[in-house]
């Protein structure tokens, strides 16, 4: 299962397919829907499709029974259906943002947690023995960039 986002078509198992279909080596390309195949909006997502089909292969939506290849109006359909999965994506994008900004406005303090001051301070004290941050982090059982961001280097 993919976890990377159909926003981008640098996606590894997005790309994939694409060498297969070009070898030809298998005819119709199955997806859930329309913004799981890809959020890049219209011309991206027709370029996509298009690309498949030049190659011989056809492409259909599981859960959208009028996307098909095969459909006589499937280039506006996909046009219509992919500009709505861009601005879906935005609207994703803009109410994250929003909510982090609410709870940093809340004083809510973002990020990784700080580590203890004594953790801090035997960091420290190890850096100033000559340790390196490999073994102070080995030792303190905390990660090389944790300690680089508590100790000059």
């Amino acid at each position: 299962m993919e976890e990377e986002s159909a926003g981008t078509g640098e996606r590894s198992q997005f790309k994939a397919p694409f060498a297969d279909a070009h070898r030809r080596r298998f005819d119709l390309v199955l997806f859930w829907s329309l913004d799981r195949f890809s959020r890049e909006g219209a011309l991206p997502t027709l370029q996509y499709l298009n690309q498949l089909e030049r190659w011989g292969v056809g492409y259909k939506s599981l859960t959208e029974q009028y996307l098909d290849s095969l459909g006589p109006f499937g280039d506006v359909i996909v046009s219509m259906l992919a500009t709505i999965a861009a601005q879906d994506l935005i609207k994703i994008s803009e109410n994250t943002k929003a909510a982090l900004a609410k709870k940093q406005a809340a004083g809510i303090k973002l990020g990784p947690p700080m580590k203890s001051a004594a953790v801090v301070e035997q960091a420290l004290a190890l850096k100033g023995e000559g340790k390196s941050n490999g073994y102070i982090a080995r030792t303190l059982s905390i990660s090389p960039s944790t300690v680089a961001k508590y100790v000059a280097p």
